[in-house]
């Protein structure tokens, strides 16, 4: 497979800067092998049946962009140079994996100060890359970070617009728990707790499952054999009463639906070695194309992806390469929105 099968023309117009509101209203588009329907999300109690789950990924996204200022003496007296940091993940020591614009303008041991709440030393780096340690940890660092810090917008709505104090709600999905992510998993951003409670009095299950999304899910792909890529590796975690109640619907002819790729993702990684879906818990570099084995998911409920990348190809494994371009022609010819806070799609494989 070449990198070019996996390709479009999208619209520029159709990149959405902001979500829809209410959450529920962005549009749906519901396809199975052979019907594609225009439909809501707020439409989904209607869709989905008595015994369906929806694997839902709680990860919390941090604010992980930072602005500060490098102070350092010279000759001609105190010179100040502003500093970019992006969070990236955390170290078992305490520090932090972080991007850092100009890195060259930042010597190890040198600090950044963010405001008057927070403060980082540089402990080491390389090309592009740094490890920072700050002065505040636990609860402080946390409070601290959600006062100076901006939310990861991903890089096609950055390059539009900056991120703002709205985007700490829109960015975040309505169960965020467990902190860690850089970026959301997008398409659980068109749940309210209504919508919730809806889908919960027809008879449809939820399981919560932990993948923190990193910022390597918008790293390009650059090489044209597909499968020479390398995949960025993400931390996840499925409990045993998580996998217990995907078992559960197995078991009594539901329908498991991830809600996103990122819990799609992890169940595929926690049934890759057992074939069905087991407590797992670790780093997953999982890469899946046409050709995978899916077995643990019936159906998918995902946004609308960039061209070329790894969750293009997800979708397209899912699916079939041919019916997910018939389906993203639909989509761009009946204005769906695109990409983190664009619209959504229901996909469903194995109906007709």
């Amino acid at each position: 497979m070449k990198l070019s099968d996996f390709d479009f023309d999208l619209p520029d117009d159709l990149i959405a800067t902001r979500p829809a509101v209410p959450r529920t209203s962005a549009r749906l588009l519901q396809a199975t092998a052979s019907q594609t329907l225009d439909r809501h999300v707020f439409d989904l109690p209607r869709i989905l049946r008595p015994g369906d789950r929806l694997v839902l990924n709680d990860t919390k996204v941090i604010p992980a962009r930072l602005e500060g200022l490098r102070h350092r003496d010279s000759a001609q007296g105190p010179v100040a140079a502003r500093i970019s940091v992006t969070l990236l993940e955390p170290r078992a020591d305490g520090t932090w994996l972080a991007l850092i614009k100009p890195l060259k303008k930042l010597a190890v041991g040198e600090s950044i100060l963010f405001g008057d709440l927070l403060a980082a030393r540089l402990v080491e780096k390389s090309e592009g890359e740094a490890l920072l340690a700050f002065d505040r940890t636990g609860e402080d660092f946390d409070a601290a970070l959600q006062a100076v810090g901006a939310m990861p917008l991903p890089p096609y709505i950055a390059a539009k617009r900056a991120a703002d104090a709205q985007d700490k709600v829109d960015y975040q999905t309505v169960w965020a728990k467990n902190s860690g992510a850089v970026a959301a998993p997008t398409a659980s951003l068109h749940f309210d707790d209504a919508l919730l409670a809806d889908l919960a009095a027809i008879g449809v299950g939820f399981t919560h499952v932990t993948l923190h999304v990193g910022a390597g899910t918008f790293l390009p792909v650059k090489v044209d054999d597909v499968s020479q890529h390398k995949m960025h590796s993400e931390w996840g975690a499925v409990s045993e009463q998580a996998a217990s109640e995907i078992a559960e619907t197995r078991a009594q002819g539901g329908r498991v639906i991830p809600v996103g790729t990122t819990a799609l993702r992890l169940i595929e990684t926690a049934a890759r070695d057992a074939g069905e879906v087991r407590a797992w818990e670790g780093p997953t570099d999982i890469f899946i194309t046409p050709g995978f084995a899916f077995k643990a998911t019936d159906a998918l409920m995902t946004n609308f992806h960039l061209p070329k990348s790894t969750l293009m190809m997800l979708v397209s494994a899912l699916m079939g390469m041919e019916r997910m371009k018939a389906i993203y022609s639909h989509a761009i010819s009946h204005h769906y929105r695109f990409f983190s806070y664009g619209d959504s799609s229901l996909l469903c494989p194995n109906e007709p």
